[in-house]
């Protein structure tokens, strides 16, 4: 966090305790809300693409139609829940030092139009999810109803501590199978790797809060962390730390269990993962750490590096067999005889 954001947050507070009239939000400020820069988050979705392909093979007609309606899906839904995201935040989001900047609470917003902007948001993805396929639909249609959940009163779930990174991280498997339906609708990936991904953005989301916990804590104090969400007031540094670790375990578990059963040539990717892991958690407790914005992650040298790393390592062991690592499909004991 940066000065100059510690001086418009102490302004914005100020602001907030007087009567200071908000200016009226224009097209840019609806446009905004709608964050189609956080559009790199569907990186995502590329696995599954190259999952369905080695595993299943291309069942559509014209794969290139299939990727391009399969991503304005992605897109269009997503943008749809940073709609109601920021508006049913407003109120929150100006305790935050660096969301206070945020349209939603810098901007006069009109209720009606932030319905029609959700709405014209949903309506394309899920035409553009219909006309894909069926399973595209279905998919789809859950990734919507999850930014109601997570968002809208009365059940808000990111209010409930734990309960808030279970189901956002949900998002996760959801761009895995959103990748997956553009080259195979007719199946769902293996329920190892959707555990994986699921209990892995789960290390993602809790990693992030520990990142604002960490770093609001020490420069506000809790209180107004709290103020700023109401599931923070169950958590602790310990138990999020502890629950990245959790997270952390029940994703590799996850990995393996998929790696022995489909091809196990790529145990020798393990170590990488475990590498990411590491350096995100590192990275988690640094201050100003990009772990709160995971759209900025690109930055973080070291941590592309060893997604680099992780890519080649997939690819080679997708074409390079490996006898020997066959031992450890199977029962093997060591003899003395």
């Amino acid at each position: 966090m940066g000065v100059q954001d510690l001086r418009s947050f102490h302004t914005l507070m100020d602001k907030s305790t007087g009567s200071a009239v908000k200016p009226q939000g224009n097209v840019l400020a609806y446009l905004a809300i709608a964050r189609l820069d956080h559009s790199t988050k569907h990186i995502f979705i590329i696995p599954g693409i190259m999952l369905a392909d080695l595993l299943r093979g291309i069942h559509v007609d014209s794969l290139g139609i299939s990727i391009g309606l399969g991503l304005i899906t992605a897109i269009c839904v997503a943008s749809a829940n940073y709609v109601i995201n920021e508006w049913f935040d407003r109120d929150f989001d100006k305790f935050h030092p660096t969301k206070s900047q945020r349209s939603a609470v810098q901007k006069r917003l009109r209720g009606n139009i932030i319905l029609l902007e959700w709405l014209a948001f949903l309506s394309l993805g899920l035409a553009c999810a219909f006309a894909n396929s069926k399973a595209m639909f279905l998919i789809a249609s859950i990734f919507a109803l999850q930014g109601i959940v997570y968002n809208v009163p009365p059940l808000r779930t990111k209010d409930k501590a734990h309960i808030d990174v279970i189901s956002e991280s949900i998002n996760n498997p959801l761009r895995l199978m959103i990748g997956w339906a553009m080259v195979d609708p007719t199946t769902l990936p293996p329920s190892s790797v959707l555990l994986l991904y699921w209990t892995g953005g789960a290390f993602l989301m809790a990693a992030k809060r520990l990142s604002e916990f960490r770093e609001i804590v020490a420069s506000h104090g809790k209180l107004l962390l709290e103020r700023y969400r109401a599931s923070f007031a169950g958590y602790s540094e310990t138990s999020l730390t502890v629950s990245c670790l959790v997270y952390a375990l029940y994703s590799s578990f996850f990995l393996a269990v998929f790696l022995i059963k489909y091809r196990i040539e790529y145990l020798l990717s393990v170590p990488a993962v475990i590498a990411l892991f590491a350096q995100y958690l590192a990275l988690s407790m640094e201050p100003g750490s990009s772990a709160q914005k995971p759209e900025k992650l690109f930055r973080e040298s070291r941590l592309i590096l060893l997604v680099a790393l992780l890519a080649v390592l997939f690819v080679l062991t997708t074409f390079i067999n490996i006898p020997a690592l066959e031992a450890f499909t199977g029962q093997r004991y060591i003899s003395f005889q």
